[in-house]
């Protein structure tokens, strides 16, 4: 399974939080178990949601989609910049990423 299949599955049968604010907000809470970042967001975004992950110890993965591109994938019909994954559901996207690196 690509990345992108893993990430529409997470989408349609786990938990996932759609969006900068909301990502950075479940950060700031430790909450999750990956963040996905679309390949154009702003730098100081970027910074952020890295900075909150490292504390947090969640992994980060910087996906070369843009974020219209990425919401296509969430099957949405608005850009999304990140996602940050609570539940996969049935999506083995963490065993994806980790075969990735």
């Amino acid at each position: 399974m690509d990345v992108n299949k893993a990430i529409r599955t997470a989408v349609d049968t786990g938990k996932v939080i759609l969006g900068s604010r909301r990502t950075l907000k479940y950060l700031k809470h430790g909450e999750g178990k990956l963040v996905i970042i679309a390949g154009n967001v702003p730098k100081e975004l970027e910074e952020d949601v890295k900075y909150y992950a490292k504390l947090s110890n969640i992994p980060v993965y910087q996906h070369n989609l843009t974020s219209l591109e990425l919401g296509a994938v969430c099957g949405k019909p608005f850009p999304v910049s990140t996602l940050l994954i609570i539940d996969e559901g049935l999506s083995n996207i963490m065993d994806v990423l980790k075969g990735d690196e």
